[in-house]
């Protein structure tokens, strides 16, 4: 024999013995004992029953019979009202003149209205003094803020008869000269 051949011989020894080895020893090391097999819980809910069906029939309620007059209820006594309510009622009561100052569209179809500017103010507190003291008052009022100025409105309405009335009341009672603009949602 020629010494590769040994050599060869050898080697189908050595990788004999080993795959013996291994074919022995392999299920002796791995037979499954370290392993554990995981029961997890189902978390998906049992298939839930169909709801039974329940067959409604519709009931028709008769109402009663509308076609006789009702008959008139008592009189109730009338309350005395203060010159001072009758006052308050009369000046929040609008002035609608459907004959002058009818209210008009503008070229896109929108309604024109009117909002009395009061006073512009640098100081936002001052505004909101304002502001305050009209609503206690009983106006329509809203702020609008321009850069660094803020500035006081009352309306807006529709008419502006109306606003030109409330800009003299305004006048003479707190002294307030406003100016009438078109209103405006900017």
């Amino acid at each position: 024999m020629s010494k590769m051949q040994e050599k060869l011989k050898y080697r189908l020894i050595g990788l004999f013995v080993i795959v013996l080895s291994a074919g022995i020893l392999f299920p002796l090391f791995f037979n499954g004992d370290g392993y554990r097999e995981r029961h997890l819980e189902s978390a998906i809910p049992e298939v839930p029953l169909l709801p039974e069906v329940v067959a409604i029939e519709p009931q028709s309620i008769t109402l009663p019979d509308t076609s006789e007059v009702a008959a008139p209820e008592e009189p109730r006594p009338v309350v005395k009202k203060s010159a001072e309510l009758v006052k308050k009622i009369e000046r929040k009561k609008p002035v609608i003149s459907v004959d002058e100052d009818k209210p008009v569209l503008d070229k896109q179809g929108v309604p024109v209205a009117w909002t009395l500017q009061l006073a512009t103010f640098s100081d936002e507190g001052n505004a909101k003094e304002l502001r305050t003291q009209l609503i206690g008052a009983g106006h329509k009022v809203y702020t609008r803020k321009n850069g660094t100025l803020v500035k006081v409105y009352v309306g807006p309405d529709f008419q502006r008869s109306n606003l030109e009335s409330l800009k003299t009341r305004l006048k003479k009672d707190l002294n307030l000269d406003g100016i009438i603009v078109r209103f405006s949602t900017r």
